[in-house]
């Protein structure tokens, strides 16, 4: 399944993830620190969803009270709520 989202309060402006069977199967990042999520998308491909939420929520980014990767753990968990 294709599921987009569009993150707040970071540099990132979409994440696009391909999810099967609570799985992430691939996830591309538009916008934001290239090679830092880059590297974020390598490792949580093939990660479930469940445990990536749970490594990536509530990090912060400098004085902010977000960042990219808890953006991604909000996202993942906007999308258990919708797929649940």
């Amino acid at each position: 399944m294709l599921y987009e989202y569009q993150p707040v309060g970071v540099c990132s402006r979409k994440f696009i993830f391909e999810i099967e069977e609570g799985k992430i199967t691939n996830v591309d990042i538009v916008g934001g620190c290239n090679g830092n999520l880059q590297a974020i998308s390598k490792l949580i491909r093939t990660k479930m969803v469940n445990d990536v939420i749970s490594l990536l929520d509530g990090i912060k980014c400098n004085a902010k009270d977000t960042s990219c990767p808890d953006q991604i753990a909000k996202a993942l968990s906007a999308y258990k709520k919708i797929n649940s």
